[in-house]
């Protein structure tokens, strides 16, 4: 069955209007076929077409059913956006598929990126919360300054900072992660975090972690870091 994303489909019973043309133009859906709708808050919508306009796209809703996130324990991602912006949208598709809660572009003083434009990230999550059958949107942050980030009260408790830096002692992600709980992982640019970066990180309740013998590029780093939290989630 089809599957759509309206963010306030209980409250106005109409696709929005992309949404709306997919279904109508390109799907060639018209009125009584069953389709299944998303808010991105948790909730699947078993509904019917009952207006096939592809602009607005009337439904009637005939069942809704809460769909929990697959993993316990909030992941949270803080990632400098890469020069090339196709490994960022990349990063962000693969690791909505996978499961994450909340990504957070950082501006870092290293950064290749200076600005990001979310729209287009948007789009990419919830094209990929919609095909790994998710009904859950992860939070998509603007571009935000490491220092803010910091001291984001918001964040768990559980945090680590991703640092390539062999001069500086870090420890192995597996062995300090805690599965049972929250967690934030922060990773750098390109060039990696300044080591006054670093220090703040720390001083913050940022444990420095390793993944592992290889330098990986920033969008495999954050992927690898989500894969290992269901990984050992499950372990």
């Amino acid at each position: 069955m089809h599957r759509f994303f309206a963010p306030d489909i209980a409250e106005t019973l109409t696709l929005p209007e992309q949404e709306s043309q997919h279904a109508v133009r390109v799907l060639r859906l018209v009125e009584g076929d069953e389709i299944e709708v998303v808010d991105g808050k948790g909730n699947l919508y078993l509904c019917r077409i009952a207006l096939a306009h592809s602009k607005r796209c009337g439904v009637e809703i005939t069942g809704c059913t809460a769909v929990p996130n697959h993993w316990q324990g909030k992941i949270v991602i803080a990632v400098a956006p890469t020069k090339n912006l196709d490994r960022m949208e990349w990063m962000a598709e693969k690791t909505t598929e996978m499961g994450v809660d909340r990504i957070i572009p950082l501006l870092c003083r290293h950064s290749e990126r200076k600005e990001l434009k979310t729209e287009r990230l948007v789009k990419i999550l919830v094209s990929a919360m919609k095909q790994s059958l998710k009904a859950t949107l992860p939070q998509l942050d603007e571009m935000t300054l490491i220092a803010r980030v910091l001291i984001d009260a918001s964040l768990p408790r559980q945090r680590f900072v991703a640092y390539c830096d062999a001069a500086t002692e870090r420890r192995q992600f597996e062995q300090c992660y805690s599965p049972s709980e929250d967690v934030a992982i922060m990773i750098g640019p390109e060039g990696d975090f300044s080591p006054e970066e670093v220090e703040m990180a720390v001083a913050n309740g940022f444990v420095p972690v390793s993944f592992g013998e290889s330098r990986l590029r920033t969008e495999t780093a954050a992927m690898y870091a989500v894969a290992a939290c269901h990984a050992l989630k499950h372990k």
